[in-house]
């Protein structure tokens, strides 16, 4: 009986040690291919360009600042065909422009008063998980805590929103209304307002991209200056 426990003992051992080495094996092949990768987009880089590198290393002048979704199938410089340089991103769940996320707003910052850029695109896109589960209510865990932001959003809108019978239909409305929010509290932040207040070229607009289709959709939510905003918005400067 010792012997035939010891030999099970040893055969799931064996097992355990298989399964571990393919794992690693797998993990090792994906992080040798993307450093690959690399690698070859350097190769291909200077092919097209003997001097890419050296002109990007001196310094960034982006027309546009992207907030968008951290989803990885919707990459902001190849949806828009810009290059290394172009576009300054930030990005998280479900697109939010939450007035207390430092993050966001120091992104925004830099983006606004040091680089000027002239251009503030907020880009959802439909089929996005977090803005699907701001419509449910199964915990995920701490995100729990970032997408009641988006249910506010769902609050705000819900007569509408509940209106509509068809659940897909429904679905790419809350992307929508939920992009044209986020327009809406970009518009009411100190840092967009002083620019305006000061006389700069700053304009936001609001995006859906179609993972299904590639296009982008103008939602025609479009701001530069303060004087669509609610009285109580509009920041004495």
């Amino acid at each position: 009986v010792i012997d035939s426990l010891k030999r099970i003992f040893f055969t799931t051992l064996l097992r355990v040690d298989r399964i571990d080495y393919l794992k690693h094996k797998i993990m090792s092949d994906f992080y040798k291919k993307i450093l690959d990768n690399n690698k070859e987009w350097v190769e291909n880089a200077l092919a097209k360009d003997p001097n890419f590198f050296a002109e990007l290393a001196k310094g960034q002048t982006p027309p546009l600042l992207w907030i968008g979704c951290s989803d990885s199938r919707v990459p902001a410089n190849e949806i828009i065909g810009a290059k290394p340089g172009e576009v300054f991103v930030h990005r998280n769940i479900a697109n939010m422009v939450v007035h207390s996320d430092m993050n966001m707003l120091s992104v925004l910052d830099y983006a606004v008063n040091v680089l000027k850029v002239k251009h503030v695109i907020v880009c959802g896109h439909y089929g996005c998980g977090g803005v699907k589960a701001a419509m449910g209510n199964q915990s995920i865990g701490i995100i729990d805590n970032w997408i009641r932001h988006i249910k506010d959003v769902y609050r705000l809108h819900n007569q509408y929103l509940d209106s509509i019978e068809d659940e897909t239909e429904r679905f790419n409305a809350f992307v929508e209304i939920n992009v044209k929010e986020q327009v809406f509290d970009l518009s009411k932040t100190s840092i967009v307002q002083s620019a305006w207040k000061n006389g700069q070229e700053l304009s936001l607009h609001g995006w859906v991209y179609g993972l299904n289709s590639g296009f982008v959709t103008d939602l025609n939510v479009n701001f530069n200056s303060n004087v669509e905003l609610d009285e109580v918005y509009q920041l004495k400067l």
